[in-house]
Parts: C-alpha cells; structure tokens; sequence
C-alpha cells in the first residue's frame, strides 16, 4: 500500500488489474499488431460515435489527398502553395494577389480550390470595396443582403461588433437558407481584427453527413425543411417590427422556402447535411415523397440531432484572422461560426455573397 492509499482504492486496483488483460482482447484493434488486412473502419468505431467514419470516408472520396494531383500542378503554375489547415477543408492559398483582377484561369484555379477544400483563405489582401465586390463577380452575380448594414456599395455588407454590439453570428450554420436561390459562397475580408480572439470555425457538410448513423441518413434522405428569416423581424430587444414594414418585406422577397435535409453539390455531386436552426421550422420537417409533414416530435427529435452534428471538432478547422486577411467558403459544402470571445473589442468584417442556385437532392 502506497502512502495515502485507501483499502478500497488497493481493492479497486486489483480488481482493475486482474481483468485489465481479459477485457484488452476485446477492446480496440488498434492496438493489435499490423500484421493482415485491417478490420472494416465500422468495426474499429464505437457504435455511439461515426464521427472518425465520416471524416475518414469523406476524405477518401478525395482520393485520400487534400487536394488533387491536378489542382496541385495547376496551382503551381501560378505560384501558389497551400497551407491545409484541416484534413478535408480548409487551406490558406500562398503567393495570390486578389487586388489586381485575376486572370481567367487563375479564377478557375482559385474556384477548383474551393470545390476541393470547400474553404480557403488568402492573407495580406487589404482590398478596397470595389476589389473585393470585383474579385466576387469572377465567381457569378452577387446577392445583396436585407438584413444588415450595407457599405458604399450595396453588395457589401459591413458585419461590425464593439463595445455596443456583441457578436451574435457564434452559432454553426450556413448562410442565407431562407432564399429560393440560397448564395453559392461568401467572401469577407477582416478590416479591423480584434486584440484577441474573433476566429472563425468551419465545418465539413459533407463529412457531417457522412458520419451520421446510417438509419438517420436513411430517414432523411427524403426530408424537406421550410426555412424563413422570422429571426431578423425583430431588433435587438425583441421587439417586433411594424406589420407594415413586414408586409411588404413578404411580398417582396418570399417568406418561407422549401430545401432538403440532404443537398446535392451542383459541381461536385456530393451529399451535404444541409440546414441552418435559425431559419428551418423544426417542428415543421416534411417527406417530399408524399408532401406531408411527419409527426411534429419526431421532427424536433431529428432537428435536435442534426443540428449538434456539425458541432464535432473532428469535422473542422479553424482560421484565425488577420487585417486583410479573406476567408472565401462554400455554402453548400461547410458550416461556419464565428467566435465570439473578443468583446468589449471591435471587430469590422466585410462580405459579399456570390449568387446561388435551388438547392436539390438527387440520389447517389
């Protein structure tokens, strides 16, 4: 007995070392020597967690390589190293320059990028309004934003927080699911960073879905939500917008949209868990098959989980800005959150939204 031992703490450690070697033998394979084929990855995995099974499928989807052989090369051609910052998103371009407009194929470089890493970064930018609106257009049109304080051009939003205003965007989702044609992408740059903190967290919606049980990915295959902005008709103290202010906002743009649970990537093909709590009516999930809603607990049963899956660590990374620093990320494949750890600090972020397409679900 060791000095401070207690006799029950001696009988527990006896009994966890008696049977520590039995209960080894059918534990992990991990730990086994690598010697045959290695046992299925499902096998490996605790039947309460996918999380490792959908990082790991995605990234073979990928070809086990965080980008192509062929955007390698062709990246390489115009100067441009990757710095990957998570295994199936994220990358920070090198050796870019965004201020002067890009050339054709630099552009298909910088958007084959995207569709690979689903996320990615370019440091030191420093562009003006009219650059970064610019540099948007080479993607498709832009949409410009109801709900928040536009620049000196209309297709830029200021996202502005300080001693009066702190961050509220701290939560995961992906932008703008109340439009017909929801944005393809977002670019902001960071105009003035905070002393400390204001990071933004990107999720892998590919992965996410992935690494779902596969009864839940059976049961929502079929599933529509109906998404609305009812959150932005109210200011900042609930209170709620004048009926006629409201009124015309709903007849002007639609409230009160229909997507699926699981979307088709328009470029990639690939299946994404798709959806943003604030917007969808959990309680409202619909079968498109037959066009009725399903029962109203088992809806928010299912909202409940999906909406935590995006959640995992294991699906992100995280980007820590700098002034002049861009983050350019796919709505269609990533969740993002923005940390919001640096108040009293001001933090000043400038976005514009490259336009979109109906999102769809076509089966694998």
């Amino acid at each position: 007995m060791t000095l401070g031992s207690t006799e029950s703490q001696v009988r527990y450690n006896e009994a966890a070392i008696a049977h520590a070697a039995a209960l080894f033998e059918r534990h992990m394979y991990d730990y086994a020597p690598p010697t045959g084929d290695a046992p299925p990855l499902e096998q490996m995995l605790p039947i309460f967690d996918r999380t490792a099974l959908g990082v790991a499928r995605e990234y073979e989807a990928m070809g086990d390589r965080p980008i192509s052989v062929e955007l390698e090369a062709r990246a390489a051609g115009h100067g441009i190293t990757f710095e990957h910052l998570g295994l199936t998103l994220g990358s920070v371009l090198h050796g870019v320059d965004l201020r002067a407009l890009p050339d054709p194929e630099l552009v298909a470089v910088i958007r084959s990028a995207l569709l690979e890493r689903k996320v990615i970064f370019f440091r030191d930018q420093h562009l003006s309004e009219e650059q970064q609106t610019t540099f948007g257009r080479c993607f498709g049109d832009l949409d410009a934003f109801p709900f928040g304080k536009p620049g000196n051009d209309p297709f830029i939003l200021e996202i502005i927080h300080g001693d009066r205003s702190p961050g509220t965007e701290n939560g995961w989702h992906t932008d703008v699911t109340w439009m017909e044609r929801p944005s393809l992408g977002s670019i902001a740059q960071m105009i003035t960073a905070p002393p400390y903190g204001g990071d933004t967290l990107f999720a892998d919606s590919h992965a996410a879905l992935l690494g779902l049980p596969a009864d839940v990915r059976e049961r929502i295959e079929h599933l529509d939500t109906v998404n609305d902005y009812r959150i932005f008709l109210r200011s900042r103290d609930g209170a709620p917008f004048p009926d006629d202010i409201v009124e015309a906002l709903k007849t002007d743009i639609p409230f009160g949209v229909t997507h699926p649970l699981v979307r088709t990537h328009p470029e990639t093909g690939k299946q994404a868990l798709y959806l943003h709590g604030g917007f969808m009516r959990q309680d409202h999930l619909v079968d498109r098959r037959t066009a009725e809603p399903i029962d109203a607990q088992e809806s928010m049963r299912l909202s409940k989980t999906l909406l935590a899956q995006h959640a995992r660590p294991e699906y992100g990374c995280r980007f820590s800005w700098q002034e002049g620093s861009i983050a350019f990320w796919d709505n269609r494949a990533v969740q993002h959150y923005a940390a919001s750890d640096y108040f009293p600090h001001r933090r000043v972020l400038r976005r514009v939204t490259v336009a979109g397409d109906r999102p769809f679900h076509r089966p694998d």
